[in-house]
């Protein structure tokens, strides 16, 4: 065979095996749009072997001095958490309240996409809910994040935009691990129940496109049980395992269904090294790594 020849089967050989990878890419990102968020996070969990989630929430008051020049301060120190925490990451968990100005709103946008570069998904944690038009110019953030927790004070239908989203999770406020959240979550209904009981029993019957989950927190053990044994297939987050002190054993041991659950902390890893200037990341990928072994401890 010429040299023509073996260059034009080389190229051709090339040619094919170009296309049957954009094939099989294509077939795997085809797969992972029909996935749910629940699908897409048993896989991650899986893969790095964790359930922790590491809420990003970037204080400004708390940035170490030598991000303040950055354009992007919160971008510049959640890029650096991100670094640092990737492998032990189930998901990262911004609370929207750390972003809501222009350069935070910037800030969030950055941070959303290098979590997804590195392909861990993205959890805001806003607390949503409204009616009509409103909610679902709400719902609009499912474009761009995997999941989000919402507020069901208002009831379904100020939920419905994004229950109906099938590929993003929805997590709905139920027993927070706030001090105050038994001011109104304890009270007793006529039923017998109280009322983070219905909220459960809500969302259950809400969860028709399996994308539901629950906010539990790890403060309050007792009710961490309970909900558990009446709501056996949802998913949980677990909030206040880390500067809370919440319940890790109960964090896991009730807070996951079928595996799938989420335990976080947030303060207690992105400033597990507030005094330690440039080597601040470094200490948080510590925290995150000890959080992520502590847990697995109770894990199957």
């Amino acid at each position: 065979m010429g040299s023509d020849s073996r260059l034009r089967a080389d190229s051709s050989n090339v040619a094919t095996i170009v296309a049957q990878r954009i094939a099989t890419f294509s077939t795997v990102a085809a797969t992972l749009a029909c996935m749910n968020f629940f699908d897409r996070l048993h896989d991650r969990i899986r893969t790095v072997d964790s359930v922790v989630s590491v809420g990003l929430d970037p204080d400004p008051s708390r940035i170490p001095d030598h991000l303040a020049d950055y354009d992007l301060p919160r971008w510049a120190f959640n890029r650096r958490i991100i670094d640092a925490t990737h492998e032990h990451a189930a998901v990262y968990k911004p609370n929207a309240a750390f972003y809501e100005d222009p350069d935070g709103w910037a800030a969030l946008e950055e941070t959303i996409a290098y979590a997804h570069g590195k392909d861990v998904p993205v959890l805001l944690d806003a607390k949503r809910a409204d009616i009509g038009n409103t909610t679902r110019q709400y719902a609009k953030v499912l474009e761009t994040v995997d999941a989000i927790t919402v507020n069901p004070y208002m009831g379904r239908d100020s939920l419905q935009p994004f229950l109906a989203d099938e590929e993003s999770g929805v997590f709905v406020l139920c027993r927070t691990s706030n001090p105050g959240g038994a001011d109104l979550q304890d009270l007793g209904l006529e039923t017998g129940e109280a009322v983070y009981e219905r909220v459960a029993a809500l969302a259950d019957l809400w969860n028709e496109n399996d994308n539901v989950g629950l906010v539990v927190g790890a403060t309050n053990p007792d009710e961490l049980e309970d909900l558990r044994e009446q709501v056996p297939d949802l998913p949980f987050l677990v909030p206040g395992v880390g500067a809370q002190g919440g319940d890790a054993e109960a964090a896991i041991t009730y807070g996951l269904a079928n595996g799938v659950g989420l335990v976080n902390s947030s303060r207690g890893i992105i400033f597990a090294g507030e005094n330690q200037g440039e080597g601040f990341a470094t200490a948080s990928g510590r925290a995150a790594k000890r959080l992520k072994t502590r847990l697995n401890e109770y894990r199957d």
